[in-house]
């Protein structure tokens, strides 16, 4: 993942909004006691993704992927006043930890963590959606967007993690995941249904919204 030049990340990092003491500390524990913690948003892709939700100011979010839950406060920090957010993550080991999460912030009654299988979950949704951020296994890539698109309201948005697969995208010879992913992109990049752009930040994101 760390294959953009550090220092203009650091850079970048210097020169935008900081963290809230809770993100902050979510950051540092993740780093500190849980397993690949590369896979937590952090600093420069949260403030990335809260703006992108005040932009928005989206009545519902889905995340599908929550880990230690970074990446569901910060684009709780875009919902209108009376907006929610759904996360859905299988990895009920860490449930305990996130749930504490988010019970020390603001967003603790607006924030609808489930924990289970977000393919069985997803077509139980009955709302329509603003804003879907996928940053969860990457072989269910395709699926969870095919999932989600008919939910997704017309002029709403979709946000893919890690759609540059720390550079594999451009390997001769991929290998599966990377595969995936090229899919993935391909896909997105076919359907007509929505406008798109590729953005090279982190581990990049593919920002999309629905004609």
């Amino acid at each position: 993942m760390e294959f953009l030049d550090e220092n203009i990340i650091r850079y970048a990092e210097a020169h935008s909004a900081r963290e809230n003491e809770l993100l902050h500390r979510i950051n540092r524990e993740t780093h500190l006691s849980v397993l690949k913690p590369r896979m937590l948003s952090g600093h420069l892709q949260g403030r990335i993704l809260s703006m992108i939700s005040k932009m928005i100011k989206p009545k519902l979010i889905l995340e599908i992927g929550t880990y230690t839950g970074y990446s569901a406060l910060c684009l709780a920090e875009g919902l209108s006043k009376n907006g929610k957010l759904i996360t859905i993550d299988i990895n009920e080991e860490l449930e305990d930890r996130v749930r504490s999460y988010f019970k020390d912030s603001e967003f603790v009654d607006r924030i609808d963590y489930r924990i289970g299988d977000a393919k069985k979950i997803i077509p139980t949704l009955k709302e329509t959606i603003d804003l879907v951020f996928i940053d969860a296994d990457k072989e269910g890539y395709p699926l969870y967007y095919d999932l989600v698109i008919d939910l997704v309201i017309e002029g709403g948005f979709i946000l893919a993690d890690n759609v540059l697969w720390s550079g594999k995208v451009l390997d001769v010879r991929p290998d599966k995941d990377t595969m995936t992913i090229m899919e993935f992109n391909r896909k997105v990049s076919e359907d007509p249904r929505v406008e798109h752009v590729l953005m090279p930040i982190r581990d990049g994101i593919m920002l999309l919204r629905k004609i």
